[in-house]
């Protein structure tokens, strides 16, 4: 057996080495086994009465799984938002894809699908008319990626509830693209508008 040519010269060699001078390799083998402690403590269940309310510029939500909980899943959100009668959510949008339970009321939801192009920066459109759908109780709505949303409770006299599942995958990935594009109606007072 002949041994293989290298495309390799003695420069390239002498400059793939250099100093020792990190420890990333033996911080993050300490990391892993701080982490593992701190992980088995964290609750495996969560009772309702442990899960914060929260007055946001998307209208009153309760956290139901958030990672500001020090709970064991590290992959989603998951909170319940609240609807008042006749009135609606903010406008939205996140990179990641959302996906979210009726519980209680009648509305709709209204998507602003978005166009999107990579050249040499990402250009984003969102469309100007939205499309509506239609939710009651026990039905399911999927708001795809960047899709900016908003959620409206028909009713006259009945609370919407709703819970919403979102992922945080992207988040350490670099992608933490989340904006509120207007606030519900009475939460104004905590919208911080986004920068374009």
């Amino acid at each position: 057996m002949s041994e293989q040519p290298s495309f390799v010269c003695d420069i390239e060699r002498q400059r793939s080495r250099s100093k020792v001078t990190a420890d990333f390799y033996a911080q993050a083998l300490e990391a892993s086994k701080t982490f593992k402690k701190e992980y088995a403590q964290r609750k495996g269940v969560v009772k309702a009465n442990e899960m914060p309310m929260e007055r946001t510029s998307d209208g009153l939500i309760k956290h139901i799984i958030n990672e500001g909980m020090n709970t064991a899943e590290c992959c989603i959100d998951i909170y319940m938002q609240f609807i008042p009668s006749n009135g609606a959510t903010g406008t939205s949008r996140h990179l990641s894809e959302e996906i979210a339970f009726v519980i209680e009321g009648t509305g709709h939801d209204l998507h602003y699908d978005v166009r999107f192009q990579c050249e040499d920066e990402f250009i984003w459109e969102w469309d100007t008319t939205p499309k509506k759908y239609e939710w009651g109780p026990g039905d399911y709505i999927y708001i795809p990626p960047y899709c900016a949303h908003k959620r409206v409770n028909s009713s006259l006299d009945t609370e919407a509830r709703v819970v919403v599942i979102n992922s945080r995958l992207l988040k350490p990935m670099g992608f933490h693209w989340f904006d509120q594009l207007e606030p519900a109606k009475g939460f104004e007072d905590l919208w911080i508008p986004p920068t374009e």
